[in-house]
């Protein structure tokens, strides 16, 4: 699955810059310019990436180390 995030990171980050619509005035929903259009999207799907990252790539090491009782002698008081 880390594999899989880091190809969909790759593609969205080649994809954040919309140079194809820069000079495009077209409004799509009748208000919203098509280029804003296409960064709600990609917010949307640079946030859906996230969540698939945490759930499905996340180092469970890291969480277990995180979860470990920390002995008294470490302990600051």
């Amino acid at each position: 699955m880390r594999k899989l995030t880091w190809i969909i990171f790759w593609l969205l980050f080649a994809l954040h810059h919309d140079f194809w619509w820069w000079n495009d005035g077209s409004i799509v929903l009748g208000f919203l310019p098509i280029s804003l259009a296409w960064h709600i999207g990609f917010s949307i799907a640079a946030g859906s990436l996230w969540l698939f990252a945490i759930r499905h790539a996340w180092p469970s090491e890291i969480e277990a180390w995180a979860d470990e009782p920390v002995p008294a002698s470490d302990k600051k008081s």
